[in-house]
């Protein structure tokens, strides 16, 4: 009987645990700003955290901004020493709650959240909303979301003589798989 009841604890106190976060440092995240006629302006970061709270239904991404990769190497470099300066704010951050999130409720059927928080940008901060998708996948959940950000809203600064080839608005999207990391320890030890 003491054993059962050991047990018993033990795993209502993992289940606990295994609750607290889920992450990924590989989600990815791409803008575009791209105009018709002119040049691409498009890039990827691969290497986006995100952190999921279930507790407290807060999301958090973290991008460095020097780990966005574009297609051309003199556009990268425009992007970090001139238009985003990334030496002096080398990091884009979003942290925000999911409203009406309940880890019960996440299945294989994706399901649409609206999540509100504050992005900060550039050295600026703006709170934004935004539509996030959810759902379980065989590596833990899958979470994605687009949401626009307009250059003038973080004092993003272009110049007048490329300011026609660029968007005054970029689509950034979203997309990563964040796992419980108590649990990934716990199956790599059984």
């Amino acid at each position: 009987m003491k054993r059962t009841t050991l047990l018993i604890l033990f795993f209502t106190a993992f289940s606990i645990l295994a609750q607290d976060k889920f992450k990924t440092n590989t989600a990815v995240v791409d803008f575009e700003a791209s105009v018709p006629f002119f040049e691409e302006v498009k890039a990827v970061n691969k290497l986006g955290t995100i952190v999921l709270e279930p507790e407290t239904s807060t999301l958090t991404c973290t991008v460095v901004i020097k780990d966005f990769r574009f297609k051309m190497d003199l556009m990268q470099e425009h992007f970090n020493e001139n238009y985003i300066e990334s030496r002096r704010y080398p990091k884009a951050v979003f942290k925000g709650k999911i409203q009406k999130f309940d880890l019960k409720d996440i299945d294989n059927i994706e399901k649409e959240y609206d999540v509100k928080g504050k992005l900060y940008l550039h050295g600026k901060s703006k709170v934004i909303e935004m539509k996030a998708l959810l759902k379980k996948v065989p590596e833990g959940i899958q979470i994605s979301c687009n949401y626009p950000i307009s250059v003038s809203d973080f004092n993003i600064a272009i110049p007048s003589m490329v300011a026609s080839k660029i968007s005054k608005t970029a689509n950034t999207n979203l997309l990563g798989i964040v796992k419980n990391e108590e649990m990934n320890n716990y199956l790599t030890l059984k």
